[in-house]
């Protein structure tokens, strides 16, 4: 039978990745990880989160954590356990990425923590403490895949490469731009001109978060995912963080609460106006129905070493950009409203 290297299961124990063009042989570790369901689930979670259903950026929590153990595996080829860690690094995300992250105290690192101990027999029969992978992903031990605050480190790196492609922001190969690039204590080390090119990336995927498209269909989920789980138990808000995106989908549609909403969105992006609040502006007054607020709270904004110096803050190479956390508005489009 014939090798397909993409194969996201590894069934022949290689996997090429389609961005970085990086070779990995996987080791059994690895081979039975991407058996388990909360890696296979990642599949089936936007990277993107729910700008997928409005843009090009439609690439999957796998893809991206693939990619990330493509990197460490290129970086670090015997280093194991940032390469187990890289491909569960994201299996705590709830539906549609972290498009809800904290409602009703869900968050995707607690989650993601038990979830990797649900999987301790299978790192102990490869030698390894379900509790070091958690340390790794978590940042509390040193790795390939962690570096200072402020650096840019391989997760983001894959983040800011991969959803530039899906953009059209990239201007330069992503092998080539690999091959400038050196790990140093976990950070992105790279020559002044790719340094350069990256801060383009990383500014782009920042004024993307920033953008209508993205605070309309990422503002309209986060309000739908409230109303959807203000009243359940706690047992349905674990079957919501276990679900998928099209399972997620279909409990919005099913539910009357959420329905019409959730088929407008669907229907129609493009129906909703953003209003970006000003700073100090007054947030407290109830809003008219069928208008919403939505808050950004962080922008990712670390920057790679220069020849292994920090060169550039953000407010140099990316001043456009409003500090966190930028709050909006989001109203009916009348014009779209009479168009129906």
């Amino acid at each position: 039978m014939s090798l397909v290297p993409s194969d996201t299961l590894s069934l022949h124990g290689v996997y090429v990745d389609p961005l970085w063009r990086v070779t990995v042989e996987l080791t059994p570790l690895e081979r039975e990880l991407l058996r388990t369901w909360w890696v296979r689930r990642l599949g089936f979670i936007a990277h993107a989160g729910a700008s997928s259903i409005a843009t090009n950026q439609t690439y999957s929590r796998l893809e991206h954590s693939l990619g990330l153990l493509s990197l460490v595996a290129n970086f670090a080829p015997d280093d194991h356990v940032s390469r187990a860690a890289a491909l569960v690094h994201d299996i705590g995300h709830l539906p549609f990425s972290q498009t809800f992250e904290g409602i009703e105290g869900l968050n995707h690192h607690t989650i993601g923590s038990s979830r990797i101990h649900e999987l301790g027999e299978l790192f102990h029969r490869h030698g390894i403490d379900a509790a070091l992978i958690v340390d790794v992903v978590d940042g509390r031990r040193p790795s390939t895949l962690h570096a200072a605050a402020g650096l840019l480190k391989l997760d983001h790196l894959d983040s800011f490469v991969r959803s530039g492609r899906a953009h059209g922001r990239t201007h330069q190969s992503p092998p080539m731009t690999l091959s400038r690039l050196r790990i140093l204590d976990g950070a992105v080390d790279t020559d002044a001109e790719t340094a350069s090119y990256l801060h383009n990336l990383i500014a782009g995927e920042a004024l993307f978060h920033l953008s209508a498209i993205n605070v309309v269909t990422t503002g309209l989920m986060r309000n739908l995912a409230v109303a959807a789980m203000t009243n359940m138990t706690e047992s349905e808000r674990d079957t919501v963080a276990k679900s998928t995106d099209d399972q997620f989908w279909a409990l919005l549609m099913g539910d009357p609460e959420t329905s019409v909403l959730a088929t407008e969105l669907r229907r129609d992006p493009g129906a909703w106006i953003v209003e970006q609040l000003q700073p100090g502006a007054d947030h407290s007054p109830d809003l008219p129905t069928g208008h919403f607020r939505f808050q950004i709270n962080r922008l990712y904004l670390d920057t790679p070493l220069v020849n292994g110096h920090r060169m550039m803050q953000p407010a140099t190479f990316a001043p456009q950009l409003p500090q966190a956390p930028v709050r909006y508005v989001i109203r009916p489009d009348p014009v779209s409203l009479r168009a129906r």
